[in-house]
């Protein structure tokens, strides 16, 4: 996976946007103005920060040598995660969507239904269900 690769995913979920609200070389991708994803432009290679269940980031840290405890974030709930060649797309992905709806679990009942009615039309789209 490349970085348009990765870009394309993120902003194919539903109601995401990106910005660059820290700095020229900080990319984000938000859900409702919450980040889910963000990564530096200008680290050679493609990595990046995701949100994570605090238990599912530890096995993942135990699995896969690509994930560390998220870099300048809380490490109980954030991955750093290096993309490598031993890295097959669908687990990135798998990775970046389970970030996603941590993000949305936060949210009040209104907006939480609102999203995950929309991702299930997107999981429909994209043979995820």
């Amino acid at each position: 996976m490349d970085i348009e690769a990765l870009r394309d995913y993120c902003l194919s979920l539903p109601l995401a946007t990106e910005c660059l609200p820290f700095d020229d070389t900080t990319l984000v991708f938000k859900v409702e103005g919450k980040i889910f994803l963000f990564l530096g432009l200008d680290y050679p290679g493609l990595r990046f920060n995701v949100k994570c269940d605090p238990d599912y980031a530890l096995e993942l840290r135990d699995a896969y040598a690509e994930v560390e405890p998220g870099f300048h974030c809380n490490k109980r709930h954030w991955n750093t995660v290096s993309v490598t060649n031993r890295l097959p797309d669908d687990v990135v992905k798998g990775w970046v969507l389970h970030s996603y709806c941590e993000v949305v679990k936060k949210f009040n009942r209104l907006q939480r239904e609102k999203i995950n009615k929309l991702l299930d039309e997107w999981k429909k789209w994209n043979g995820i269900l």
